[in-house]
C-alpha cells in the first residue's frame, strides 16, 4: 500500500472531509481489500481510498442523500472499482450482500457521522439557522416526515422530550410550548421562523452559541433517526469485518461519540466474567482491539475548517487470529 496520504484526488469537492488523511491511512489495512464508505457525502474519503487501492481492491459507497448518490454515480462512471448504494449505513449488510460480499469479507468500514457541509450550506435543505429556507432537515428528502411536518403535528411533551434527549437543551419545555402556541396561529414552515421562536423562548443565552443550535441538532437527529441508525450500522459494520479489518468512525457531537466509544470499548474488553472461574485467558480474549486513542483534528485543520473543531475519530480492529462470525 502506498505510504503517501497527502490529500484528495483532483476533482474532489471543495468541502474537504474532516480528518481525511488520518482516517484513510488508518482504514486501509491492505490495498487489495474490500471497503465500505458508509457516509459517501461528496466523495472526499472515497476518492482518497480509491487512490490507494490495488489489484482486486473495491469500494462501496452508501448515502441517504439522493444528491450525494448522484455524485457517487458520477464517480462510479469514472472508476469501475467503485459502486454507490442509496440508503442508510444501517442497511450496510444489504448493500454489501448486493455486491456479493459476505460477513467477514470486508477489510474496512468508514463512517463520517452527522450532516455534511454541502447539506448545511444549501438553504433549501433546511439544516441551518444561518440562512432562511424550508424547514425540512431530511437527509433523504424523498422519504419520511420533514421537520416542519413533525413540529406542526407532534404533541408538546414529545417535542420537549426530543429537544431534551437529542439536543440536551435545558429549556426544551419552553421551546415546545412556544411551538404549540405559534402553530395555533400559523404553521411552522421556515428555518428562520423556528430559529427566531427558539431565540425568544430561551431566557438565558450561551456565549458564542446561537440559541437555536441545540434545538436544530435535536430535531435533525430525530427526523433522520441518526442515533438508531448508528447503533444498527456499528453492529453491521463489525459483522462484515474480516480478521485484521478495521472500523473507523468520526463523530461530531457527544451523543454520537458516547455510543461509538461504548460500543468499541465493550467489544475490545470482551466478556466480563466473575472472579475465580477456571477459564484460561486465551479462551476469553476479545475478538476486537482498539487502535490507538481517540484522535482529534489539528489546530491548522481547525483553522481551515471550523467544523473539524468537534470531530473525534475512533478505530476498532478485528483481531487477525479471529474468525469473522457475527458478534452478539
Amino acid at each position: 500500500m502506498p505510504a503517501d496520504f497527502s490529500g484528495a484526488a483532483d476533482g474532489q469537492s471543495l468541502h474537504r472531509s474532516v480528518l481525511l488523511d488520518q482516517a484513510v491511512e488508518l482504514l486501509l489495512v491492505r490495498g487489495d481489500g474490500r471497503y465500505v464508505d458508509g457516509t459517501f457525502g461528496r466523495g472526499g474519503h472515497s476518492r482518497l481510498i480509491l487512490r490507494h487501492l490495488e489489484g482486486e481492491g473495491r469500494l462501496l459507497g452508501i448515502d441517504k442523500d439522493p444528491e450525494a448518490v448522484r455524485f457517487g454515480e458520477a464517480l462510479a462512471a469514472e472508476d469501475g472499482r467503485f459502486v454507490v448504494y442509496h440508503g442508510s449505513f444501517a442497511d450496510m449488510a444489504d448493500a454489501a450482500a448486493a455486491q456479493g460480499w459476505k460477513p467477514g469479507a470486508v477489510s474496512g468500514v468508514l463512517l463520517d457521522l452527522g450532516v455534511s457541509s454541502p447539506q448545511l450550506d444549501d438553504p433549501e435543505r433546511g439544516f441551518s439557522f444561518m440562512s432562511n429556507g424550508p424547514l425540512d432537515m431530511r437527509m433523504d428528502p424523498t422519504r419520511g416526515q420533514s421537520a416542519a411536518q413533525w413540529l406542526n403535528t407532534a404533541g408538546e411533551r414529545e417535542i420537549a422530550d426530543v429537544i431534551w434527549r437529542y439536543g440536551e437543551e435545558r429549556f426544551s419545555r419552553r421551546i415546545a410550548r412556544a411551538v404549540v402556541t405559534l402553530r395555533e396561529e400559523e404553521p411552522l414552515s421556515s428555518t428562520r421562523q423556528f430559529a427566531e421562536l427558539v431565540r425568544q423562548a430561551v431566557p438565558k443565552k450561551e456565549k458564542h452559541k446561537h440559541p437555536a443550535t441545540r434545538s436544530f441538532q435535536a430535531v435533525r437527529i430525530f427526523i433522520n433517526r441518526e442515533l438508531d441508525d448508528l447503533e444498527t450500522g456499528l453492529q453491521q459494520a463489525v459483522d462484515l469485518l474480516e480478521p485484521g479489518g478495521r472500523l473507523v468512525v468520526i463523530s461530531f457531537h457527544s451523543l454520537e461519540d458516547r455510543i461509538v466509544k461504548r460500543f468499541m470499548r465493550d467489544l475490545s474488553r470482551g466478556p466480563q466474567l466473575p472472579r475465580g472461574l477456571p477459564v484460561k485467558a486465551q479462551d476469553v480474549e476479545p475478538p476486537f482491539r482498539l487502535v490507538g486513542k481517540a484522535l482529534k483534528a489539528s489546530e491548522p485543520e481547525i483553522e481551515q475548517n471550523v467544523r473539524a473543531r468537534s470531530a473525534v475519530m475512533r478505530v476498532l480492529e478485528r483481531r487477525a487470529d479471529t474468525e469473522g462470525e457475527s458478534t452478539p
